[in-house]
């Protein structure tokens, strides 16, 4: 197999240092607009490494993409960009005749009279559009394929196949513990792409009513996180698995919550009072005359990059997938989980613990491609999948995630 790495920021580097140890494929073709960083990302790995190469290509230019794909022989693109550039990036894929991953799915737009009760364009709705030419291309387009989107999703999948009966809700339940020493403000995460998710209206799901929207960070509970993370207040943000799970899992409601904290909620709410969050081009004076500048570039360009703070980042982060409902006649309730400690990623991979853990399930879904053992052409979603394998892989990899089950001892190294 031969893959075309779009991306070489945080996420990008984690997923070749992580394919570095692995034999299921011939070469990575690492590519990014900054040049310099694709060939830092390639570099780190040191010279024994000639499986990976470096070449400069811009995600927004479709045609390009697609030359660079055909010409480089590749069967895959994997897309490690922000969201802006899933659509060029899914289309050139699917015009060179080769299978796609995204951890992160085309954007929404909310709806116009209505934001805050009515979904307008849905995450992912522009990739689903082309479903139908992708079944007939023979080709997979592996959407939503990161750790939430993406491990979340598999444990959806898995609690459905081996633990319940009818499930009445599915959660999924992100929180940490992380701090960045030296920076008031730095979060762990592409600030595009959380700005994005958790300014927008989130979307929840319920059978009776389908898909729908409420106000940003409302429905806040506490969630008791494992592996001493502890009580973390979570709230209602935009994601991906609330548009992915109900398309193959049967559940009556379907939320997303992710634990922000009161300071980091107070901030990006003055960025949205301010204008900062938006995408729209301003004129700003410069030294050769005025210049078009997004204010949401501006913030991440004056914010440390992701990438750079492992270094200063302690503590852990969890992603997971809490379901309730029932098995054998008898309520259940379990929370299906991954947990990620900095000092270790930093240790093993030199990759902070947000972006490994980002990482490393992309690369095990290319295994499993790879290998044949996840097949299937169309778009699909994670949960479309067979949920054992890729939990099995993930543990192969040295990675292993737990359940906790309401009155028993959390079970990790599944």
């Amino acid at each position: 197999m031969r893959v075309l790495l779009v991306g070489a920021g945080g996420v990008g580097s984690a997923i070749i240092r992580i394919a570095a140890r692995r034999g299921f494929f011939d070469h990575f073709v690492v590519a990014d607009y900054d040049l310099a960083r694709a060939q830092a990302a390639v570099a780190f790995l040191g010279g024994a490494e000639q499986r990976f190469s470096a070449c400069r290509v811009d995600a927004s230019d479709e045609a390009a993409v697609t030359r660079l794909l055909t010409e480089r022989g590749c069967d895959v693109l994997m897309n490690a960009t922000d969201p802006r550039f899933v659509l060029p990036l899914f289309n050139a894929a699917l015009a060179a005749g080769s299978h796609y991953l995204d951890m992160a799915m085309s954007l929404s737009r909310p709806h116009p009279q209505d934001p805050y009760s009515a979904c307008g364009v849905k995450l992912g709705d522009e990739q689903f559009e082309r479903a139908e030419e992708w079944e007939q291309s023979g080709r997979l387009a592996l959407v939503g394929m990161g750790v939430e989107p993406g491990l979340s999703d598999v444990f959806a999948r898995y609690a459905a196949d081996e633990l319940f009966d009818e499930i009445e809700e599915i959660g999924i339940r992100d929180g940490a513990d992380l701090a960045v020493a030296g920076h008031a403000f730095a979060p762990s995460f592409n600030i595009w792409t959380t700005i994005e998710e958790c300014l927008n209206p989130p979307v929840i799901f319920q059978r009776e009513r389908g898909w729908f929207t409420t106000e940003p960070f409302s429905e806040p509970e506490v969630f008791d996180f494992p592996e001493g993370i502890g009580p973390v207040e979570c709230v209602n943000v935009e994601h991906e698995e609330v548009l992915l799970v109900p398309r193959w899992v049967g559940a009556r409601r379907v939320t997303f919550k992710y634990g922000l904290g009161d300071d980091f909620i107070d901030k990006l709410k003055t960025l949205h009072a301010l204008g900062l969050d938006s995408t729209e081009l301003v004129t700003v004076p410069g030294e050769d005359g005025p210049v078009r500048v997004s204010p949401r570039d501006v913030v991440a360009a004056c914010l440390p990059d992701p990438a750079t703070l492992g270094d200063r980042m302690t503590g852990k982060t969890c992603a997971g997938t809490w379901v309730k409902g029932t098995k054998d006649g008898l309520p259940r309730e379990v929370y299906l989980y991954h947990v990620v400690e900095n000092q270790w990623s930093m240790r093993e991979y030199g990759s902070q613990a947000v972006v490994w853990q980002t990482a490393v399930n992309p690369v095990v879904a290319l295994e499993l491609i790879a290998t044949g053992v996840w097949t299937g052409p169309g778009v699909l979603g994670p949960e479309a999948l067979p949920p054992l394998p890729f939990l099995d892989l993930l543990t192969a990899y040295g990675s292993p995630w737990g359940i906790r089950e309401q009155g028993r001892t959390p079970a990790k190294g599944h």
